[in-house]
């Protein structure tokens, strides 16, 4: 054929849209690797010369022109915080780099810094022609959530904003955040504990405002009241004012206003409990002879502070293997529908709730 050869020529040999093989020409786009491969295969049988990944003559064969133009074979994660060995990220994050080894793909992870977060801006050494799959862990800004969410590239959301408007195209992962909290509320009824409250931003995530809704909820089905003064859940600081001293300050406010503690606090996450029990010790209260307290994540830190911290353990292996899962997925059947998937998760009861 003549070099007049058109994209859409393309398209009608082999019943495609038009759209799909400009992607695929271009490398421009999410589409399967196998569409890719059949498109550029037939416009070098058809004589199409002007798509801009390379000149055919530059390649001893088609195989290393398809190789050339889908090596697409690095994983991003972006975070905005620091992920330690206390995290539980890190173990799920460990298997999950396995999974990604045995496919021959490669982690990268970037911190997204604040200013970047404000201006909507991707990190300088973000490379959208290297990268196959984004990975978001602890983005909690809606705004940039959604930005990234628009580049056409596979994106799977560990934790996310909280999901109560304007949906973003992308699967989410989240560790389950209900029935251990439940049931811990169920224990203490049967226990006679009917004074219970919860602390923590339920605003900050997704997984702290499905664990308040939990919370709520299990108040409501064992008919117990709702007490508003022993929920701490709104720390009115600007997000980049934010430290653990103005926390900690916020604690000491909220629990100089009491005139009686409950019987039992439940925390967003351990280092919330962890806070919780240094600025009651201050105010010379004790846990749990006067006020039991629970966390959730099973941080290290939940096992050897005293007394240990009744918690919610988050089961970080089967994480990694099913964010592998879902992420890979996407990367070979990108018009797949949108999924959330919740891994199991196991409430451990220590000495924080008498046990």
């Amino acid at each position: 054929m003549s070099n007049r050869v058109t994209i859409q020529d393309i398209a009608d040999a082999l019943g495609i849209s038009r759209n799909t093989v400009s992607k695929a020409l271009n490398n421009t786009g999410v589409i399967a690797e196998a569409t890719r491969e059949k498109v550029m295969q037939k416009a070098i049988e058809m004589g199409y010369k002007q798509f801009s990944i390379a000149e055919f003559s530059n390649f001893n064969n088609f195989n290393d022109l398809v190789s050339n133009s889908i090596k697409q074979s690095e994983i991003i994660l972006l975070t905005s915080t620091f992920l330690n060995n206390s995290h539980f990220a890190s173990l799920m994050l460990d298997k999950f780099q396995r999974e990604l080894s045995q496919l021959n793909y490669t982690l990268t992870i970037i911190r997204v810094l604040p200013e970047e977060l404000s201006s909507l801006k991707l990190p300088s050494s973000f490379n959208k022609h290297t990268c196959a799959g984004i990975i978001c862990f602890e983005m909690f800004d809606k705004d940039y959530n959604h930005m990234i969410s628009n580049l056409n590239i596979p994106i799977l959301f560990v934790d996310s904003h909280v999901l109560t408007s304007n949906p973003i195209n992308s699967d989410f992962l989240y560790m389950e955040n209900t029935s251990g909290i439940q049931q811990l509320i169920s224990e203490m009824v049967h226990r006679g504990k009917r004074k219970i409250g919860f602390i923590g931003e339920i605003n900050h995530c997704q997984s702290f405002y499905e664990r308040y809704l939990a919370f709520r909820n299990g108040l409501l089905f064992h008919n117990i009241e709702y007490y508003d003064k022993f929920c701490f859940t709104n720390h009115n600081v600007d997000k980049s004012l934010q430290t653990q001293s103005s926390y900690l300050e916020y604690l000491h406010n909220c629990l100089d206003n009491l005139d009686e503690l409950p019987d039992l606090f439940i925390c967003a996450n351990d280092f919330i409990a962890l806070d919780v029990i240094s600025v009651l010790k201050i105010k010379g209260y004790k846990v749990p002879d006067d006020v039991l307290l629970c966390g959730f994540d099973n941080s290290p830190e939940s096992r050897i502070i005293s007394p240990p911290l009744t918690t919610i353990h988050i089961h970080s292996q089967i994480m990694g293997v099913c964010a592998a899962e879902l992420l890979f997925s996407r990367i070979k059947e990108p018009t797949l529908n949108y999924r959330k998937m919740y891994t199991e998760t196991t409430l451990i009861l220590r000495e924080s709730t008498n046990h």
